[in-house]
């Protein structure tokens, strides 16, 4: 079986961005060389696969939509649907468009990518990649698009390639601002089915400008518990099973098992905004209470290493730009838990769409209680609890983030996570100090700079105790012996792309 990596460790530093069973599908192809490809993912969708929830990553890791741009294996941005681009001024860009059509027969125009970036900077709540910048578009003709921010954004061709900015077809627009990729796409398979959150049919989209796939189609299951989808791929009822549990890993036949470095940090985050933890010493408690040390091997199997900060072993320049963390809180003592604490229960949530962490959690409620917490665990599926997640109904957090995801930039995990006005701030944290030093790190334009700042947030951000990080994963995916060309990425943004195929 033959992969391709398109981000090795080595490549994960911030570069310069100015460069250039199953069902069978509806399709009469069946399994065999050539044959429809059968995949198993995680996480089911939790808003019918729009581009501005969590769900947006399916779209690109399935190559439905595209953006103006993409992440090449540097983290460097490269051409997508802009085939160039040129900085002209602080503010200012230009992006010159390929000839392309979407999947509706319509052609890809300048005035249709400004209807769609006006759509997404309009949506409610506003992705994750657009929480630190203000961007307004405009067609100068048919083929060329500018960009204008509110203020200076280096990164905007990184911020652009995000599966949250992807361009979809005027019909994919609603009046109630939603967002539908249903044959709306320009990507090499177009979305012709979604049942629920449980699965979709892709089918090979022939107009794609970038040449036809190789597989005819994509028949998609999505299997929140683990153990199923390994369970699956040995069976043969899958080609591909993303994230297999690290207890189910070493079942995998090795021809079968794909170890990726992650950008993927866990770590229990701490409501700061209402609750137990809005006091910080019972913050700085926690903090010294929880050893993420003893679930590497205890719940990982040995597949993630002791957490030294937000940013892993994935992301090479992090560990010698480090910076010390000063001004913690003072921890309540075991008697001062128990003062703090009395008469509350500590409401310690997580996940079981990535099987270790509710073993995690196991592990977490015995360390907190120890240090004189009463633990009450609330364990269910992502798309059950996001919402609550969001509004701040729990107390802790046991959370698998991938930290590089949404531009392949530091800065827009942290403004979205971190941030006073963040979208995806689940911790609700509101530090003045934490905003600063964020905003630092996005107006920074030279790479070693931007690196530099971006670890001097992270202190700042660990300072307030909103975040413990326990561990860095390692992914494993499962790839049949009969399929080549999955894409092997540790941001875990890209999986099939026009040259996977079946042999």
């Amino acid at each position: 079986m033959r992969t391709t990596s398109r981000g090795l460790i080595a490549a994960l530093a911030l570069t310069p961005v100015l460069t250039g069973c199953f069902a069978p599908g509806d399709s009469d192809t069946g399994a065999g060389p050539g044959g429809r490809l059968r995949v198993a993912l995680a996480v089911p969708p939790v808003q019918a696969l729009s581009p501005y929830s969590n769900d947006a990553t399916v779209l690109s890791k399935l190559s439905v939509a595209e953006g103006l741009t993409a992440l090449d294996e540097n983290g460097t941005a490269k051409p997508a649907l802009a085939k160039s681009w040129k900085q002209d001024g602080d503010t200012t860009w230009t992006f010159e468009l390929r000839k392309a059509e979407f999947q509706d027969g319509t052609e890809l125009t300048a005035r249709a990518v400004v209807n769609a970036l006006e759509h997404a900077s309009a949506a409610k709540p506003k992705p994750r990649v657009l929480s630190d910048v203000s961007l307004t578009a405009k067609a100068d003709d048919a083929d060329t698009v500018t960009l204008t921010t509110k203020s200076p954004d280096p990164v905007l061709p990184l911020r652009l390639a995000s599966p949250a900015l992807a361009i979809l077809s005027a019909k994919a627009y609603a009046k109630d601002g939603s967002a539908s990729p249903l044959g709306t796409g320009t990507g090499p398979f177009e979305l012709t089915r979604l049942s629920g959150k449980s699965k979709a049919t892709l089918d090979r989209f022939d107009g794609y400008w970038g040449g036809k796939a190789k597989a005819p189609g994509i028949d998609v299951s999505w299997i929140a518990d683990g153990t199923a989808r390994a369970n699956a791929l040995r069976g043969g009822e899958t080609d591909v099973a993303e994230w297999i549990p690290t207890a189910q890993a070493k079942l995998l036949d090795k021809k079968t098992r794909h170890e990726v470095p992650s950008v993927r940090t866990d770590s229990l985050v701490l409501n700061t905004g209402s609750g137990l933890f809005t006091d910080a010493g019972l913050r700085a408690a926690a903090r010294q209470a929880v050893d993420g040390s003893a679930l590497v091997d205890s719940v990982f199997g040995g597949y993630a290493d002791p957490a030294q900060g937000l940013f892993g072993p994935a992301v090479p320049w992090a560990a010698g730009k480090r910076t010390e963390v000063t001004g913690r809180a003072e921890a309540a003592t075991a008697a001062e838990v128990k003062t703090g604490a009395k008469g509350r229960t500590l409401r310690l949530a997580t996940y079981t769409n990535r099987a270790e962490l509710p073993e995690a959690a196991a592990v977490l409620q015995q360390q907190l209680e120890k240090a004189g917490f009463t633990v009450k665990q609330d364990v269910r599926e992502y798309t059950q609890m996001e919402g609550d997640l969001l509004a701040g109904k729990y107390d802790a957090l046991v959370f698998s983030r991938v930290t590089l995801l949404d531009t392949g930039d530091a800065v827009d995990y942290l403004a979205s996570d971190f941030t006073s006005e963040g979208v995806y701030n689940i911790a609700g944290l509101k530090d003045a100090a934490v905003d600063k030093a964020i905003r630092a790190a996005a107006a920074e334009r030279d790479t070693a700079g931007r690196q530099e700042k971006i670890m001097r947030a992270e202190a700042e951000i660990l300072r307030t105790d909103a975040v413990v990080p326990l561990v860095h994963e390692q992914a494993v995916q499962g790839v049949a012996d009969d399929v080549e060309g999955v894409i092997l990425d540790p941001r875990e943004r890209s999986l099939i792309d026009v040259d996977t195929r079946l042999k």
